[in-house]
């Protein structure tokens, strides 16, 4: 055992360095979780929501309202009325809209006048619960059996009911079913089709439609005009109703706007939530003879201002960010997709003058909307994809596959190009990739082959 002396440097992150790199990286929607939650332990906060402030808007509102309808003149009555009927049809429209009609609401209303016992509606009801948000069932028709301990030919039977309504091809287990439960109501022959449908899906989908006809000892053209129905079929019959589960609302925290030729950022400060000091806690504190209680809510106090201080520099931060961004990708704000350059968090991180590590939290979970849509941060963020040979000139890969989107739109569909040649077509614009590299761009792009680009 011995004593030491030792001289050397660490970076100690203190609890409040570790809190304000948190609150950085939170989206707003986790922001205001957490700052409600604080505000249930710390009673120095007042929590208030981001959304309420249009119920503050609308009772003041109300207010003002009554005490001008206690004006003596009665045309502010008229007035009154006339607005009052128009938020009426606005808010009913909403409750509407918001109230649209699921699937199984939809199945449900078709069986009402059915003549099934009480055990057999709830299977009915049982099954149709059971569809997914394509409207396919899904469930084993033995495991459905065994639960209500009945046949398979009951369950079976069921699912044939349910197949039989609208819209059509809902209830099938697989996508084959559906579209042949289609094929099934409509009047003609359409054996050709439903054997395309059986055999051949996999072909069709390749646009392989000279092995199909080789296969079945028909024409081209009977192939093409069975693979033109099949196309006219939905392949997911439930889409078109509504799917509350699937709903995702992308609130942007700024917008960026151009006003007379120059783009505004304008963060939306509306949505992040807010909170005040409680003025009961804050004069017990400054009065209070009791030491323990003192310390506690000073303690509290200083909780509550390092929040607010975080908070005010997470804005400051994200505003900066922002302004980096537009001005570094400000032909994508002009012209839209396809005109990126790259960039990367180092770029910013240098320019800023802040940690990579900052950058990447502060844009975690953030979105920006622009004329073209809303996109999150990270989606400004491009790696260099190849250095054309004029200038060096930096390409991203967004602007590669713009370009080979343009040679495929203008190609002759009866002869398209292959990789090899739209590699070779790509050298014109001075940019020069592999083959294996168009084929791994084109895929992303969901572009079909050569093949399956061919028009017969």
């Amino acid at each position: 055992m011995d004593l030491k002396m030792d001289i050397n440097q660490k970076q100690i992150l203190s609890q409040h360095m570790v809190q304000s790199m948190e609150i950085l990286q939170m989206s707003t929607q986790e922001l205001e979780a957490y700052i409600e939650n604080l505000a249930v332990e710390n009673p120095m906060i007042e929590f208030k929501a981001s959304h309420s402030m249009q119920e503050d808007t609308r009772q003041i509102k109300m207010q003002q309202k009554l005490e001008w309808l206690q004006a003596a003149d009665p045309q502010n009555k008229v007035y009154y009325q006339q607005e009052h009927v128009a938020q009426n049809i606005q808010e009913n429209w909403q409750y509407h809209h918001e109230r649209r009609e699921t699937l199984c609401d939809y199945l449900l209303s078709q069986l009402v006048l059915a003549d099934y016992s009480r055990k057999e509606r709830e299977m009915a009801e049982y099954m149709i619960y059971s569809l997914d948000s394509r409207g396919y069932f899904n469930e084993k028709v033995l495991s459905v059996a065994n639960h209500f301990h009945v046949s398979e030919k009951t369950v079976l039977q069921l699912l044939k009911d349910i197949q039989s309504l609208e819209p059509p091809g809902v209830g099938a287990r697989d996508l084959k079913e559906c579209l042949c439960l289609q094929i099934a109501r409509k009047e003609g022959d359409f054996e050709i089709v439903k054997l395309v449908i059986m055999d051949y899906m996999d072909e069709v989908a390749k646009n392989h439609l000279a092995e199909i006809a080789k296969k079945l000892h028909i024409s081209v053209h009977e192939v093409q005009k069975a693979c033109q129905i099949i196309r006219s079929l939905n392949p997911k019959p439930g889409n078109s109703f509504s799917n509350k589960e699937q709903l995702c609302y992308i609130i942007p925290d700024a917008v960026v706007a151009n006003i007379d030729g120059q783009f505004e950022i304008i963060l939306n400060s509306r949505q992040y939530p807010q909170f005040t000091m409680n003025s009961f806690y804050q004069d017990m504190m400054h009065h209070t003879q009791d030491s323990e209680t003192k310390k506690y809510l000073q303690e509290k106090m200083q909780q509550a201002q390092w929040v607010s201080n975080c908070i005010v520099q997470r804005t400051v931060t994200l505003s900066k960010i922002m302004h980096m961004l537009v001005e570094k990708q400000h032909d994508f704000f002009c012209y839209g997709v396809g005109y990126k350059h790259p960039m990367k968090l180092a770029d910013l991180a240098e320019t800023l003058n802040v940690h990579v590590s900052t950058i990447s939290r502060a844009m975690r979970g953030k979105y920006l909307q622009c004329s073209f849509g809303i996109f999150p941060l990270n989606y400004f963020l491009t790696s260099v994809a190849v250095r054309t040979n004029d200038c060096a000139e930096e390409k991203t890969p967004e602007q590669i596959k713009s370009i080979i989107q343009k040679i495929v739109s203008h190609e002759d569909r009866k002869k398209p190009y292959s990789d090899q040649a739209i590699s070779e077509k790509l050298k014109e614009y001075q940019i020069q990739i592999s083959r294996r590299t168009v084929n791994k761009y084109r895929m992303e792009m969901g572009i079909p082959d050569k093949s399956g680009r061919k028009m017969w």
